[in-house]
């Protein structure tokens, strides 16, 4: 189970942000965010030692993309392909909406069910598959959360029910300005939705090994915009719990 926070800001100078934790068994390899894929040049993404793929990725077309477990459906399964690898092929595309048109043909038998998030300066989608069935859906302006369950489910998620109004009520990150420490503390967050359920904080941790292993903030610059032509994408990342490991912005080249 991870997290995802989108908010999507049309005519803003940074019209994407996204906020992601990722929860994992503590001893499943992984790489931070770098250039790790020879043959996809420009494409820096998490890196999963184990299956090859990734959870959270950018281009240098400016597409975005994340992929989440859903409920129940932690780990590989040996007749299923690894999620990981849509991240990837989602960034293969230079857009959102080729994006999600391509991995909607996606055969559904062939993976665990999965949250796909893509997201560029004008479009951005979720993909769920769940119940044998994939389905697009467009992401709407503003704020929005997405955990195990689905998109702002404040019924069934605690996590969800209690964070997405603590960031809708928080000043969002001003990347220009590098600002971002308001929601570096909202992903620290170990304040748990549900009392008895020690999934439902923004970090977690359990007895088990299940662990938020890193967290990071994404800003896209709209370079459409003249003065922002040469702007890069920024990507501030903690490698560990964010409430014990410090943000640090990382290389893109």
């Amino acid at each position: 189970m991870c997290t995802l926070i989108i908010l999507r800001q049309s005519g803003a100078d940074w019209p994407v942000i996204l906020a992601a934790n990722r929860d994992e068994m503590k001893d499943r390899p992984w790489d931070p965010p770098a250039q790790h894929w020879p043959d996809r040049p420009g494409v820096v993404a998490g890196h999963d030692r184990l299956a090859g793929g990734s959870w959270l990725g950018i281009n240098q077309d400016g597409l975005a993309a994340a992929v989440l477990n859903r409920i129940g459906t932690l780990g590989p399964a040996n007749d299923k392909r690894s999620r990981g690898e849509l991240v990837l092929e989602a960034l293969d595309h230079a857009t959102a909406a080729t994006a999600a048109r391509a991995l909607e043909q996606l055969n559904p038998d062939a993976y665990r069910p999965f949250n796909l998030v893509v997201a560029d300066l004008e479009e951005a989608y979720w993909l769920r598959l769940a119940d044998g069935r994939l389905e697009r859906r467009e992401i709407p302006e503003g704020l929005s959360m997405l955990t195990a369950h689905d998109l702002n489910d404040t019924a069934k998620s605690a996590r969800t029910r209690l964070n997405l109004p603590l960031f809708a009520r928080t000043p969002a990150p001003e990347p220009a300005s590098l600002e971002w420490a308001a929601w570096e503390t909202l992903l620290a967050n170990r304040l748990r939705g549900d009392p008895d359920e020690p999934t439902s904080s923004m970090t977690v941790e359990t007895e088990s090994g299940f662990c938020t292993v890193s967290s990071s903030l994404i800003a896209l610059p709209d370079t459409r915009k003249p003065e922002l032509r040469t702007t890069r994408p920024i990507w501030r990342f903690a490698p560990g719990p964010p409430d014990r490991t410090a943000f640090e912005d990382i290389s893109l080249d």
